[in-house]
């Protein structure tokens, strides 16, 4: 049987278990991209609802689970967070009304899990954690439906066993999956946190890894002390570091001046992102290695005075009467934030590719705006289940999700907003105005892949249609150049240019100028001061 005391130490073995391999997680990433990360997404979403649920005083698995259901929710971050949240609200229906649960109680719940889950998305993708969680909770409640008496640690361990083989079948029902080598990401953190359930049935609570636990007495002084500085960089390793870079070395010394470490080498890039008060000894530490291929340092003390300004600003504001409307959206980037407040957008939630926010974030933004009608603008198709499941939590207030996936389909869809006409008519002319927008990106790679024969390698500029790189190589103009060709056509009117970090004004003009010279059409360029993309473009 499992109690309430199991079922917390099983929670907190996964959420070990999840924090300590999530930078192996991360790396199992496809597209060749800076991403959200989603061994970081779920690790954040899943010790989200855990912390909830450990101090949670009840001591029956019915109202731990319903705790951290809901925790889960909240703190639920990027597609893989989402889904994680939803098969654990399934598993909590499962289990309701339980003070125990035995070895079939358990499978059942699993099994609920997976059904809740695939309910949660719209268009389920085979060849994902949704695959795996459906066949490992299949396959395992009908092994315990013929198993009499079944405990509770067979059925882990079936669930474990199945969850393993499915991700190892992941590459043939995906087939990026097969030609990059991996399998699923969102599948290998789930059974990651299932391996440490297990693990924690037999007795042993799994415990969080040397460098997590020094990370988390740097952030203790953090806390203590100050917010420090995140601090993210990319180092290529020189032919000598080459031979002899160790992770656990650069992260072992990282450990000693902040938290939040990830460290992970893919061939001779090494990607490194830290807290810590100073950032220049963790560069220092970096370029022992080799140069840098892109560096980026945020005081989040100064971060945070914001936050607090801005809550103060909200308790004002929620005297005040409801608008009528209100426009949320995400972006990453003082200049993209100005381009959507000079369209009416009443709040930007900071984040993006690299930083995907939560449906917490989401809820707080809509308390905030005070409005009778909100509509929220994702910009990320990462973003939109946490967005689309922030509008259900906050079923009392009128919320619609436009699911715009990139930054030119959010500007659209802002520009065809009018406050003066009704809601419906509203989301009609928004949802009109994402499919007739082409987006365009430029940013470089992670790593050396191949995709859809293309080879690509570290450091290469990619200019990537929609999802599709069209491009690879190592001028960042020329990347863009050509992917304008592919997106601009005989019916385009107008190219919106969006310039990022690392890109100059005299950069972003010759490409205005190129625009004019082989397509004699209208171009709207601006600083938009993202990070991870050099050019961000949408034609019209």
């Amino acid at each position: 049987m499992i109690n309430g005391l199991l079922f917390k130490q099983m929670l907190e073995s996964g959420a070990n278990n999840l924090t300590n391999k999530f930078p192996e997680i991360d790396a199992l990433n496809v597209f060749p991209v800076p991403d959200g990360d989603t061994g970081t997404n779920m690790s954040l979403t899943f010790n989200a609802g855990v912390k909830d649920a450990l101090s949670c005083g009840s001591e029956n698995v019915c109202e731990i689970a319903k705790v951290l259901s809901k925790g889960l929710l909240m703190g639920a971050r990027g597609n893989s967070g989402v889904i994680t949240s939803q098969i654990f609200r399934g598993l909590a229906q499962g289990v309701e009304g339980m003070n125990e649960i035995n070895g079939f109680q358990l499978a059942n719940a699993l099994v609920n899990g997976s059904r809740v889950a695939y309910k949660a998305v719209m268009r389920p993708v085979e060849g994902t954690i949704l695959t795996v969680v459906r066949e490992a909770a299949d396959y395992t409640y009908a092994f315990a439906s013929q198993t009499a008496d079944v405990s509770c640690e067979a059925v882990m361990d079936k669930m474990v066993e199945e969850a393993i083989e499915s991700l190892k079948r992941t590459p043939e029902l995906l087939p990026v999956l097969k030609e990059v080598g991996v399998v699923d990401s969102g599948g290998a953190g789930l059974v990651t946190i299932l391996q440490g359930f297990a693990s924690a049935i037999k007795g042993t609570v799994i415990e969080l890894s040397k460098q997590q636990g020094d990370s988390e007495v740097a952030g203790a002084a953090l806390e203590s002390e100050e917010f420090g500085y995140c601090t993210e960089f990319i180092v290529r390793l020189d032919d000598t570091a080459r031979m002899s870079f160790q992770e656990h070395v650069l992260r072992d010394a990282l450990a000693n001046i902040g938290n939040s470490i990830v460290c992970v080498q893919d061939e001779d890039i090494v990607k490194v992102h830290v807290h810590t008060l100073t950032p220049g000894e963790a560069l220092n530490l970096g370029q022992r290695y080799g140069e840098f291929v892109k560096l980026k340092i945020e005081n989040m003390q100064e971060q945070h005075e914001n936050i607090m300004t801005n809550a103060a600003k909200a308790e004002k504001e929620a005297d005040k009467p409801k608008a009528k409307y209100a426009l949320i959206t995400v972006a990453a980037g003082e200049g993209l934030a100005q381009m959507f407040k000079e369209l009416r957008v009443d709040h930007v939630i900071s984040g993006g590719q690299t930083m995907n926010p939560s449906t917490e974030d989401f809820v707080e933004a809509i308390k905030k705006v005070n409005a009778e009608n909100v509509i929220l603008l994702p910009n990320n198709s990462n973003i939109v289940l946490a967005a689309q499941q922030a509008a259900d939590v906050m079923e009392d207030y009128n919320v619609h999700v436009i699911p715009t996936k990139t930054i030119p389909q959010g500007l659209s869809a802002c520009i065809m907003f009018n406050p003066d006409v009704e809601f419906d008519i509203n989301l009609a002319e928004m949802n009109d105005a994402i499919t007739l927008v082409k987006t365009g990106q430029v940013t470089y790679a992670i790593k050396d892949t191949t995709f859809e024969g293309m080879e690509i390698k570290a450091g290469d500029y990619m200019g990537i249609k929609e999802k599709d790189i069209i491009i690879s190589t190592k001028d960042k103009l020329e990347a863009t150049k050509k992917l304008l060709d592919a997106l601009v056509d005989a019916d385009s009117e107008i190219v919106t240019l969006i310039y990022g970090e690392g890109v100059d004004e005299a950069q972003a003009q010759e490409i205005v100028q190129y625009i004019d010279d082989t397509y004699g059409i209208e171009v709207e360029v601006n600083n938009g001061q993202q990070p991870v993309y050099s050019f961000i473009i949408g034609v019209e």
